[in-house]
């Protein structure tokens, strides 16, 4: 006979009180899905050197125009709150000093990826999709490419596209503006 465990899940309160009381420390790397606390992969010296160029690249080209939110929590409901490696959000005088960036907030979100590329194709971007972020950018460092995610509807999003050295690419939401695959890979 088998016996199927029942998970506690967390609410983002409950996550944060963790924090509070010592439970989880700023050295945990880990963040809140689906209300269950997962630890991320550590970043190794490939993903901290391009998640450093992306930053590059949209300080130089979005600083009056977006806050850049660098490896900083996001929140998508009460069960999830991520740390995406980089997300461009809408302007706010507070800079996010009182609450969470929400998926209304937030115009593109980027995950570097290695040895999470499965994780973050099978879990973070359909929760992405689930909750409306309209565009996100999965930057797969080891076959050199970023797979763009637009329209989302449900789990999944409608328009998925593969760009490659040579490629050039811009963000939905500020399209006058065009990057190249070289520069964010290097």
């Amino acid at each position: 006979m088998s016996v199927e465990l029942e998970r506690r899940q967390f609410t983002v309160k409950e996550y944060h009180q963790m924090a509070e009381s010592g439970i989880l420390t700023e050295n945990d790397r880990v963040e809140l899905i689906a209300g269950e606390i997962v630890k991320m992969s550590p970043i190794g010296l490939r993903h901290a050197a391009c998640v450093n160029r992306i930053a590059k690249l949209f300080f130089r080209h979005f600083l009056e125009r977006a806050i850049i939110h660098v490896q900083n929590p996001i929140r998508l409901n009460n069960q999830n709150e991520l740390q995406p490696d980089l997300s461009l959000l809408q302007e706010r005088d507070d800079f996010y000093e009182g609450k969470y960036p929400q998926p209304e907030d937030i115009f593109l979100l980027v995950e570097v990826a290695d040895s999470s590329i499965k994780y973050d194709r099978e879990t973070k971007i359909p929760l992405y999709a689930k909750n409306g972020i309209s565009e996100v950018w999965l930057i797969d460092i080891n076959q050199q490419l970023v797979e763009v995610y637009r329209q989302p509807k449900g789990k999944n999003y409608q328009n998925v596209q593969q760009f490659f050295r040579g490629d050039n690419l811009t963000i939905e939401a500020f399209d006058d503006i065009n990057l190249t695959v070289a520069q964010i890979l290097g």
